[in-house]
């Protein structure tokens, strides 16, 4: 994901949101709850007092749109402060490897589930509260129990409907390799939503294949390579470039901000199963070493729950909702009528092995 303004190197875009500045704040208290709060501060137990006003520190990997409304909603239910620092995902993994024990960060909340692979694989996540864990089917949490999934959205071919005709879409991401495709194909390889297909690919077809496959998609692309998905479906949609894959609600958010008349593109799914086929699941985790761990779980708790998640199904951001009974009021196919490639969260694991390869075939 390589789509949002970033601050200057080695700092971090910091937005504080505190729900019209209320919660943030104790109430000017009587001396005899003076004298009790005083002592649950001393003790180093407010949490256990009675509420929590201490505020939340949220490295934000999602759509910053996606996580304000998120974010407005739970500062609203609970009082409870959440500072956001966003960047691209794989950026703040790095940074919390970094800060180890040190980092600032309660929550880390990421656009796909390889980084937090990552996180967990360094033991910097704390165990989600099986609660929570529960609100969503198993299949799209972590298989160590260490963060939730809150949303998903699926890989789909993108293409501009006055250059390239229905009849004559592939059927396969593979079939993207094809000499036909030369100077048409619009390519984001940096940009984290990629990675899946990639570990999808070398999964079907091997290590070799895929390089292979790289190889011939870095020619195609030519000159239409691009920073991330917002880019190809841009230019798509301008006729700049033919064809792409994106993740489908880069399609909707296009349309919705330009209108569908100004829409010279459509989306079409890859055959079922297909490994350029994926749905991606973004989710969240709290860090192990947080100071307010009591008020992270209840966040986490608040993505998952009917009013995080019918947040989701109803906003702009055109994600589908993941937990069970909540599905999306937007006008897409429905989540339960995907046949992606069945590859699991395990599958994919921390991305590595897909950076390796991009890397080999010198697309990163």
């Amino acid at each position: 994901m390589r789509h949002r303004p970033h601050a200057p190197a080695g700092r971090h875009q910091s937005t504080t949101h505190d729900a019209g500045h209320a919660g943030t704040r104790l109430p000017r208290a009587r001396p005899a709850a003076a004298l009790v709060v005083s002592l649950c501060l001393l003790a180093g137990a407010l949490a256990g007092c009675g509420g929590s006003s201490a505020g939340l520190v949220l490295y934000n990997g999602q759509h910053e749109q996606t996580t304000d409304a998120l974010v407005a909603a739970f500062e609203k239910q609970t009082g409870i402060s959440v500072a956001v620092r966003s960047d691209d995902e794989d950026t703040l993994a790095a940074q919390i490897d970094a800060e180890g024990s040190g980092s600032p960060a309660d929550v880390i909340y990421t656009e796909n589930s390889p980084p937090l692979e990552h996180l967990q694989e360094q033991g910097l996540l704390a165990p989600v509260q099986a609660s929570t864990l529960g609100q969503v089917p198993a299949r799209f949490n972590s298989p160590e129990g260490d963060w939730v999934g809150v949303s998903a959205r699926v890989s789909v071919l993108i293409y501009n409907t006055s250059l390239v005709k229905p009849g004559e879409l592939p059927r396969s991401v593979m079939a993207l390799a094809e000499p036909r495709w030369r100077g048409r194909l619009a390519l984001a390889p940096g940009e984290t939503d990629f990675q899946p297909i990639v570990t999808a690919v070398q999964r079907a077809h091997g290590t070799a294949a895929t390089l292979r496959w790289l190889a011939a998609l870095k020619a195609n692309a030519g000159s239409h390579v691009y920073p991330d998905n917002e880019t190809i479906t841009s230019e798509v949609n301008r006729g700049q470039a033919a064809i792409g894959v994106i993740n489908q609600y880069y399609w909707y958010r296009e349309r919705a901000q330009v209108g569908a008349g100004a829409m010279h593109s459509a989306i079409a799914h890859f055959a079922p199963g297909d490994p350029g086929y994926v749905v991606d699941v973004s989710g969240a985790a709290v860090l192990r070493s947080s100071a307010h761990e009591a008020a992270a779980q209840r966040f986490l708790a608040f993505l998952v729950s009917r009013a995080g998640q019918e947040i989701i199904a109803h906003g702009t951001s055109f994600e589908y909702p993941l937990a069970h009974g909540v599905h999306t009021a937007a006008h897409e196919t429905p989540f339960a009528a995907l046949r992606p490639d069945p590859i699991s969260l395990a599958d994919l694991g921390d991305g590595t092995s897909a950076v390796a390869l991009l890397q080999r075939a010198q697309l990163l």
